[in-house]
């Protein structure tokens, strides 16, 4: 269960992860750490987490689909994950809502960002613009490489669009003396959206082919 404003308990602004461990689940589960810094992430509505888990599934059929072809190469997905940065130490993590990455060589291995090939979110009422764009960039500045956002909808229930988003490095020509603020960000290479397209078609890391009616619950 989600927690409100005021069931949140009274934390220091920096904390680290052997401190979060500390804490119950149900108030661990709400916080990501920002370079140890607290930052607190509601769950969505059950619709939420219901299409998380449809999008994770479908990716992971795919996955199989293509390892099936080449086994050479091994993938998972995975729902809410904690994604960590750098190399070594936990208390600078975010958690996608669905994610694909190489097979870890050990189970329970921790994933960190440099291994990630996509992260996605289910972007639903809960969410706000200016934290989605702020996690958004975290994933650019870790160099993932493919960010999805899927749109969910009301009266009917349903995805209203999945875009794809591709990691860019390069800087557009900018005025003397004006510099980007983010050195990689994400450009806009793929939009599916169910009143135009029978599904979703993409073929990074590894051919994705989801009809609309996979993700339907």
């Amino acid at each position: 269960m989600p927690t409100s404003d005021v069931d949140r308990p009274d934390l220091p602004e920096f904390m680290t992860w052997e401190e979060l461990e500390q804490l119950p689940d149900e108030i661990a589960g709400e916080i990501e750490l920002w370079e140890g810094r607290v930052v607190w992430v509601r769950k969505g509505p059950p619709e939420h987490q219901d299409y998380s888990v449809e999008l994770r599934n479908a990716l992971r059929r795919c996955a199989r689909e293509a390892m099936s072809t080449d086994p050479e190469h091994c993938w998972r997905a995975s729902t809410e994950s904690n994604i960590f940065f750098g190399v070594a130490g936990k208390s600078d993590f975010v958690t996608p809502d669905f994610l694909v990455y190489p097979c870890p060589e050990q189970d329970y291995q921790d994933i960190r960002a440099a291994d990630v090939l996509i992260a996605g979110e289910v972007l639903s009422p809960s969410n706000t613009e200016p934290l989605i764009e702020a996690k958004k960039a975290r994933y650019a500045g870790a160099g993932i490489p493919w960010y999805w956002d899927v749109v969910l909808g009301r009266d009917p229930r349903r995805i209203i669009s999945v875009r794809v988003w591709g990691l860019d490095t390069d800087h557009a020509r900018l005025p003397e003396g004006v510099a980007p603020l983010h050195p990689a960000n994400y450009i806009m290479v793929g939009e599916w959206t169910t009143d135009a397209t029978d599904g979703i078609g993409f073929d990074h890391p590894f051919p994705i082919h989801i009809p609309w009616a996979e993700l339907e619950f």
